[in-house]
């Protein structure tokens, strides 16, 4: 089996077709990191149940912690990076303040990942 350095080494040709079409393809660096970031914050178990319990229904947080049996303290905490992140909105009624998903994007992604880990 090759390390990558003894792969490079190996490699007897370049393909300049090749590297030029995927380089002409490859996205913005920082869209790229963008992407990362966002991929970051679906990293985080609990902002991932966050998101699975709102896709049932809009919530308070002291419904969220209920469900997920944790503090509101720490939705809260988990709500605010959804929230930075464009994954959730709120709106207030009164006193108390609804969380939901910012937009159906969210959905998809979850469905694709869960058919990618169900195959």
């Amino acid at each position: 089996m090759y390390d990558n350095a003894e792969l490079n080494e190996n490699c007897e040709s370049s393909h300049p077709d090749i590297v030029k079409k995927v380089s002409e393809k490859l996205p913005d660096v920082e869209l790229l990191y963008d992407v990362a970031e966002l991929f970051k914050v679906f990293g985080d178990s609990t902002r991932v149940r966050i998101l699975c319990a709102l896709f049932e229904s809009e919530m308070c947080v002291c419904d969220i912690a209920e469900v997920l049996d944790m503090t509101q303290s720490a939705i809260s905490h988990q709500l605010r990076v959804l929230k930075q992140a464009r994954l959730v909105k709120y709106r207030r009624d009164g006193k108390t303040v609804y969380y939901s998903l910012a937009d159906d994007h969210i959905q998809t992604i979850f469905n694709q990942a869960f058919e990618h880990i169900m195959e």
